[in-house]
């Protein structure tokens, strides 16, 4: 699950702030919100043959962050996207290709904690590199789950989309050490939440259940998951799950831009004894193939 260097990437074109830069040549000044705190917030989008998927949800969920954290000088959902496609356009990407896109509190006066420091305005950055899923989503992965428990809205709400993944980070070190793809994460009551970087769900006889969003990221994917299910008449349940109820589901699987819609073969040890995926996840596959299309902001080049 280790992602690669892909050649293809080598002289990539990064729009940072004000234009298109050489990778080798894109940069942030030291004195950026994002250096000095993980002051920032971000979005994954995927573009799919010549669209980018769900883009109009992912900028909605950008600058619900953004707002939260008290932003200025958010720069408009046109001008993010004039920004985006201009990088595209000048990468020659138009599919299997990554975004990440970050806004940044922007550069302070001096070192500090003081958001008023920061007098330049936000910093927008797009990273578009050509690469393929992370997760293996025919074959799954092995989770193990962590001893680091997600955020609660108590502490640092994971509606807010931040760069400052450390929370994530720490559980995907112990995920690294045992050996396993990713680490299962519990909110502060034991129940489970998510995978350090994915949503999850898991079946039992005909029933897709998957969490509140009240510790994890409410995610585009299983957002729009959720959205099928219920159209494809597929009972669709939020609440509290125990992880002796993942240990005996009849399938687990997680949702996010970097995998789709990815099985989960074992849990700490224990098979998922259904994972060959025989009940609902073929359809939900299938499902969301066919929205993909639905979903995508075709580039305007």
């Amino acid at each position: 699950m280790l992602q690669q260097f892909n050649p293809q990437n080598k002289d990539i074109q990064v729009y940072v702030n004000d234009g298109l830069y050489h990778r080798d040549a894109a940069k942030v000044s030291v004195f950026d919100s994002v250096v000095q705190g993980g002051d920032a917030v971000w979005e994954g989008l995927r573009v799919y043959d010549g669209g980018i998927f769900c883009l109009d949800r992912h900028l909605d969920r950008l600058y619900t962050s953004a707002k939260t954290l008290a932003f200025v000088d958010i720069p408009s959902k046109e001008t993010i996207k004039k920004a985006i496609f201009q990088t595209l356009e000048a990468n020659g990407m138009r599919d299997n290709v990554h975004i990440r896109l970050t806004l940044t509190r922007g550069e302070k006066i001096t070192s500090g904690m003081d958001p008023r420091l920061n007098q330049k305005g936000s910093c927008l950055i797009v990273l578009a590199e050509w690469k393929p899923l992370v997760y293996d989503n025919k074959n799954g992965i092995k989770v193990i789950t962590a001893h680091i428990q997600r955020n609660s809205p108590r502490h640092l709400d994971s509606k807010i989309h931040h760069n400052n993944l450390l929370n994530n980070i720490l559980a995907k070190i112990q995920a690294n050490i045992a050996g396993a793809d990713a680490a299962l994460m519990l909110d502060a009551y034991g129940f489970v939440a998510e995978l350090n970087g994915t949503n999850i769900f898991m079946v039992k006889d005909g029933v897709l259940f998957t969490p509140h969003a009240d510790a994890c990221l409410h995610g585009i994917t299983r957002g729009l998951i959720i959205e099928i299910a219920k159209n494809a008449g597929i009972p669709v349940v939020e609440r509290n799950l125990s992880l002796t109820e993942f240990y005996g589901a009849d399938e687990v699987f997680c949702t996010g831009t970097m995998g789709e819609l990815t099985p989960i073969t074992f849990i700490d040890g224990r098979e998922i004894e259904n994972h060959s995926g025989s009940i609902l996840l073929p359809i939900l596959k299938e499902l969301f193939i066919e929205q993909i299309p639905v979903h995508s902001e075709p580039l305007p080049f």
